[in-house]
């Protein structure tokens, strides 16, 4: 069977020189694709793309973050359109097709999975935390220096706009790194006010006899406000972070382990420059979580924010702890691994990737992290990573 060929004749279009450089390839990854393809007119999904002048683009959807990135093409490609005007017929001739050069391409522009750049947060939020004593400050005065205060302001709608994350993402790193948003202003809680928070709150489950699978939130929220002024915008979005909230019950039901860890985090941040000995850092946890939850003290869940050694001068030797948090090192991989290796020579794969899990997407991702800055080493004891590069403190 024979293939039928159209002839074409490629021509330059005379807007040729003004469309140079209008067109884009953009290579759509498989969710994407996927996510464009099971998606209505009526509900098309939506993708923003967020950069400033300084920073390299991403792409969002509404719940991952992508990094645009131009990939140079060893052939160029034709963007080409048909005649508006229809065939062309010469004399006799069989009608010829003609088609346009619009544009050429030598490059492609890739969308490459990435963790959601949230860092700037960071310098956004500096002095703007909310601590213990400022439960009765007046947001709405307009005094010159509550008006100074307010140019300084961070809204969520600001956070939207510049930082460079899905929103989805936004919101769950706002709740990770313990963000209140007060009358639409980003205020970060004060860590020692929260670790008295959650206390308080471990008391009262006790003390007014509530369950902790299901407490009742108004009971709770008016516990705090009356007895200990803390506001109820911020006890309702603590009781959030830190559990599942019931609307339609009134009820809150408490993950225990994130409760129990931010609570032992509260404790370890003491322990920056002074190790703590481990068995009396796990009771001095204990004893403040109380009887009820005592057991569930495990030092796993704090991976990714201490650094052990040991004590070889006391008798028997003891491990030491150190407050070591992931989230105050570089974003930048190269000053990451630098920090890991001057904190410690080499790591057991358990133990560093804690520490890699908020600059990497995924175990993938993470292996190829480690491939690229850091050796491995093999001895009786295990595979080892070190340093491929050597540091000095």
């Amino acid at each position: 069977m024979s293939g039928i060929t159209e002839q074409c004749e490629l021509r330059f279009s005379p807007s040729s020189s003004t469309d140079t450089g209008t067109f884009k390839l953009l290579e759509l990854p498989a969710d994407i694709c996927k996510l464009i393809e099971s998606s209505d007119t009526a509900n098309f999904p939506r993708f923003t793309i967020i950069g400033a002048t300084d920073e390299d683009a991403v792409l969002c959807t509404a719940d991952k973050t992508y990094t645009v990135r131009s990939v140079v093409l060893s052939n160029s490609i034709l963007v080409v359109t048909s005649d508006p005007l229809g065939e062309n017929v010469e004399d006799d001739d069989e009608p010829i097709h003609e088609v346009f050069i619009r544009d050429q391409l030598q490059e492609v522009i890739e969308l490459v999975p990435s963790v959601p750049r949230l860092h700037k947060l960071n310098s956004f939020l500096r002095g703007r935390e909310y601590d213990e004593g400022h439960e009765d400050e007046d947001m709405g005065t307009n005094s010159d220096d509550d008006v100074s205060e307010k140019r300084q302001k961070f809204t969520y709608e600001d956070a939207r706009s510049t930082i460079q994350a899905s929103h989805a993402e936004l919101d769950k790193g706002l709740r990770d790194r313990r963000i209140l948003i007060l009358n639409g202003e980003l205020r970060p809680i004060a860590r020692s006010h929260l670790t008295t928070i959650l206390e308080l709150i471990l008391t009262n489950l006790v003390s007014l006899s509530l369950p902790h699978t299901a407490a009742p939130i108004a009971t709770l929220v008016s516990a705090l406000e009356d007895e200990h002024d803390i506001r109820s915008a911020v006890s309702r979005q603590v009781l959030g972070w830190f559990g599942r909230v019931d609307e339609n019950r009134g009820t809150w039901e408490m993950n225990v382990d994130a409760v129990i860890r931010e609570v032992g985090l509260g404790i370890l941040r003491v322990y920056w420059n002074d190790p703590a000995h481990d068995k009396a850092f796990l009771a001095q946890w204990r004893k403040a979580v109380g009887d009820t939850f005592e057991d569930k003290v495990a030092l796993p869940l704090l991976s990714g924010n201490y650094l052990t050694s040991i004590d070889s001068l006391s008798e028997p030797p003891k491990t030491l702890l150190t407050y070591f948090p992931s989230s105050e090192l570089p974003v930048e991989p190269g000053a990451r691994f630098a920090e890991l290796f001057l904190a410690r020579p080499r790591w057991k794969i358990e133990e560093i990737s804690p520490f890699l899990a908020d600059i990497s997407v995924d175990a993938k991702e993470r292996d190829k992290l480690l491939l690229k800055h850091a050796r491995t080493v093999t001895d009786p004891e295990g595979i080892w990573y070190a340093a491929r590069a050597k540091y000095s403190g």
